[in-house]
């Protein structure tokens, strides 16, 4: 069984989003996704973003639904106080990006990459992330709820007051995280890699099994 010990007490929830109950409409041809661009306080409802190479994007205050940003590259770019629901992020190239008290629902996070990213107050539900790669990324008051997680990849990312609940993180992989205040609930934690890197989480549910089983295969340990 792996050791379980409080890191910080009890884990708040994100900061929900600082966003208006009616936004205008937005335009594309005054607030498309391309370099430089600063979009306020707009909807997106069905846009499609596919393939969209942008820099320096920002948008505040906004709400995106349905939005397809398959095979986009996003750099240096942050989106802050937003909704984003039932989008396609598969296989989305995002590095050195920033999500700020956002929600992400029922979105496909597939084979998505967000290297170097910073999450900041999000909350995500639902939806799909399996092989979803957040490496090297800083994770700061995230939930992840209800979303199939198999295969994802954490190394090297840092994560502060983070909660998985009822989460398929078969094959995930940990190693090199820098845990605090990290919570497993009803989780799946079969065969995920790095198990030793999750020193002082907390795990609640059968996950605490198959993590101990995990952390055997690592030293070596055969049960017969």
């Amino acid at each position: 069984m792996p050791r379980v010990m409080r890191q910080g007490g009890p884990l708040k929830e994100p900061v929900a989003p600082r966003l208006q109950s009616r936004l205008e409409p937005a335009e594309l041809w005054r607030d498309a996704l391309e370099d430089d661009a600063v979009v306020k306080r707009v909807a997106y409802t069905g846009t499609s973003f596919a393939g969209v190479h942008a820099e320096a994007f920002e948008a505040e205050g906004c709400r995106f639904e349905g939005i397809r940003f398959t095979g986009a590259v996003l750099r240096q770019s942050q989106i802050s106080d937003s909704a984003l629901a039932t989008c396609d992020f598969a296989e989305l190239k995002a590095h050195d990006v920033s999500l700020i008290r956002c929600t992400v629902s029922g979105s496909r996070i597939t084979g998505s990459s967000w290297k170097s990213s910073t999450f900041r107050d999000v909350r995500f539900e639902g939806g799909k992330a399996d092989h979803a790669l957040f490496r090297e990324c800083k994770l700061y008051g995230v939930t992840f709820e209800g979303v199939p997680m198999r295969g994802a990849d954490f190394q090297r990312s840092e994560m502060h007051n983070v909660r998985f609940t009822n989460c398929d993180l078969t094959g995930a992989q940990f190693a090199h995280l820098v845990p605090g205040s990290v919570r497993f609930e009803s989780c799946t934690l079969t065969d995920v890699g790095g198990a030793a890197s999750l020193r002082g989480v907390v795990v609640r549910g059968p996950g605490a099994m198959e993590l101990a089983m995990s952390l055997a295969r690592e030293a070596g340990i055969v049960f017969e």
